[in-house]
């Protein structure tokens, strides 16, 4: 394993549960505000999530309904709701609904105090990306980041590499001089597509999902236990994980599988 360069964040489920506490009811909201009947459940927005992007979701979800619009219709209705699910979406977030998850601020201001470069690789919309971050990390929150890669820079979304692949060609580094954060199967699928070692911090809506292939796997940035590879125990377990633990087990580079 090369020297850790930088790390390349996912967002949604795993910089905030963005997800649970944000797309699933904007989308509710842009419905209504639509005039169409259709609800999101917490159950079936997790079963959604297997699709990536937040149009094609939509456009899988009509493909199930006897309401859909019909067929040449779709595309057109589903750019409608999801500019009007976006605009939600920024309003709970401005409104403060939606939290980083718990020790992912302190891996950042570690990253930065170390000189270790940061990115943002993920295929949800920049204007979602830049609404949470600018509440959380102020109005120069693209300062932190080396490089950003949003859904609407790619052709093909996760689990397709390509989102991680842009970032490491900007970066003008090699894939294991990095380490992408994520939370779900799909974008451990793409970043390993692309060589990148990845740590695998559970959400909520993968809670149980198997993982293969990841160099560490658990619930999160905020607590020391609970992972595999295990981590050291200590007096400071709360303390969360840091930049020596992503590296140690970077360098062991053993392929960590978890099946709940």
């Amino acid at each position: 394993m090369a020297r850790l360069k930088a790390v390349l964040w996912d967002m949604d489920g795993t910089i905030a549960e963005s997800e649970r506490d944000g797309h699933r009811l904007a989308f509710n909201m842009a419905f209504e505000d639509c005039g169409v009947r259709w609800r999101w459940d917490e159950a079936r927005y997790g079963e959604l999530l297997r699709i990536t992007g937040g149009r094609e979701r939509l456009l899988f979800d009509m493909n199930t309904r006897g309401d859909a619009p019909t067929v040449s219709e779709r595309e057109a209705v589903a750019r409608a709701i999801h500019a009007k699910k976006n605009a939600y979406y920024a309003e709970l977030v401005a409104g403060g609904a939606i939290a980083l998850r718990g020790g992912v601020l302190a891996l950042m201001r570690q990253c930065r105090e170390r000189g270790v470069r940061m990115g943002i690789a993920t295929t949800t919309s920049r204007s979602n990306v830049e609404a949470l971050m600018r509440v959380h990390l102020g109005e120069r929150w693209a300062d932190w980041f080396a490089v950003t890669v949003c859904g609407e820079d790619v052709k093909r979304k996760k689990p397709d590499p390509e989102v991680y692949l842009s970032a490491l060609r900007s970066l003008a580094i090699g894939p294991l001089e990095a380490v992408a954060i994520e939370d779900a199967p799909g974008g451990l699928a793409a970043a390993r597509a692309a060589d990148i070692p990845v740590v695998v911090t559970r959400s909520a809506y993968f809670l149980k999902a198997p993982i293969e292939g990841a160099v560490a796997v658990g619930p999160g940035l905020h607590d020391r236990r609970g992972w595999r590879p295990a981590l050291r125990a200590g007096d400071d377990d709360a303390r969360g994980v840091d930049l020596d633990d992503i590296e140690g087990w970077c360098a062991q580079m053993d392929s960590v599988c978890d099946y709940p």
